[in-house]
């Protein structure tokens, strides 16, 4: 019996995760699960899932939550009761499917206690990947990751070399306006940009997708996971989000790993690896499909992938401020302060005026990222 921490079980992937958890009574039990502020579906699945206790990163909504359920489930609050939970002995696998920078120290917390990562949160590899890394060696501690792409690279590797790789193939849906120009970017809508072709996703992801910043951050961390070289990570926009990714090999063999788009599938993957187990979340049926196309990136278009693969390069803090300043784009995007082609031009600000340091510890990381989001705020436009 594997016993769980959630991190993010109101959010997409996490409520994924507790579907497949529940077709799986006997190998999983959840024991913790920690949201933003949704109480409202916490406590429903607290009731389903019964698990040893709960964290509310609002310390006001945690109060109110501890008035819900009256003691009978241990209730903590803030970044301390994330590291605490991620660190007891009652729990085997962290799934951190939190959104954005909040998922770094929960993860780092999580390896120094030696428990399996199940990984959803990109941004944890995008601004801390040498400092991951390095701690996942020291603790002999695996990492298994959740997100499509990675997770299918992953199932790709069982039983071949790092060496034996010549490139990575990551695939993109292309998001909701692959086939706009970039001139009708101008004035699309935050509506129209969360209307993924494909995937039911968090606004936040689901909006990265639409500017192929996901793809970008994916690219990073692609690099960390499997040690290669930036040059050796090309994108490819699959709109039919059938092949997840592929490896070529240096004889030229191509694997690729496929499936319907459903994040359920690397999920349970990422939960009973190295076994596979019968699961009903739909087949692809090739004749329905009847084709698979695959598109090169306009990176004119689409300058977020663009500025993430010159940051990928330029190492040391710069994916920090990268990550960073879209996070706080975004979200001013989705509050309908900016357009959504100002995204790309806010990063490209941010990062021209940033003093970069290499070879960064956890201080110069979180320093970077704290003063890159003040800088993007003060920008004109932003408040």
């Amino acid at each position: 019996m594997k016993r769980i921490a959630i991190l993010g079980s109101t959010g997409s992937i996490g409520k994924n995760a507790i579907e497949v958890i529940l077709n799986f009574p006997n190998r999983f039990k959840v024991t913790y699960l920690a949201v933003n502020k949704n109480i409202k579906l916490l406590l429903e699945q607290v009731k389903l899932l019964k698990p040893k206790g709960v964290v509310i990163f609002d310390k006001e909504k945690a109060e109110e939550f501890s008035n819900f359920v009256n003691g009978e489930v241990e209730v903590l609050s803030g970044e301390e009761g994330l590291l605490e939970v991620v660190s007891r002995d009652d729990v085997d696998i962290v799934l951190n499917s939190l959104v954005g920078f909040s998922g770094l120290k929960p993860t780092i917390k999580a390896i120094e206690s030696k428990k399996r990562i199940a990984l959803a949160n990109k941004e944890t590899l995008v601004v801390a990947g040498e400092i991951i890394t390095k701690l996942l060696r020291e603790n002999n501690v695996e990492l298994i990751p959740v997100d499509s792409e990675h997770n299918a690279i992953f199932q790709c590797l069982v039983g071949e070399k790092i060496s034996d790789i010549n490139r990575i193939i990551l695939t993109a849906s292309g998001g909701p306006f692959l086939y706009k120009n970039k001139a009708e970017l101008e004035n699309v809508t935050v509506e129209e940009a969360l209307k993924h072709p494909n995937w039911k996703m968090g606004s936040k992801i689901t909006i990265d997708s639409a500017t192929l910043m996901n793809k970008g951050l994916e690219v990073i961390e692609a690099h960390w996971i499997f040690g290669l070289p930036v040059d050796k990570i090309k994108v490819v926009i699959h709109p039919q989000s059938v092949i997840h990714s592929m490896v070529e090999f240096i004889d030229g063999s191509i694997k690729a790993q496929l499936g319907v788009p459903d994040m359920k599938i690397p999920i349970q993957y990422a939960l009973t690896y190295p076994e596979r187990k019968h699961a009903n979340y739909g087949q692809v049926d090739f004749v329905k499909l009847g084709q698979m196309t695959f598109l090169e990136p306009d990176l004119d278009k689409f300058e977020c992938l663009k500025i993430a693969y010159e940051v990928a390069k330029l190492g040391g803090t710069y994916p920090t401020v990268l990550n960073a300043a879209n996070e706080v784009a975004v979200e001013a995007f989705l509050n309908r302060k900016i357009k959504f082609t100002m995204i790309p031009e806010v990063i490209k600000k941010a990062i021209d005026a940033h003093k970069p340091k290499f070879n960064p510890d956890l201080d110069d990381i979180l320093t970077a990222d704290s003063e890159t989001r003040k800088f993007v705020k003060n920008l004109e436009g932003m408040d």
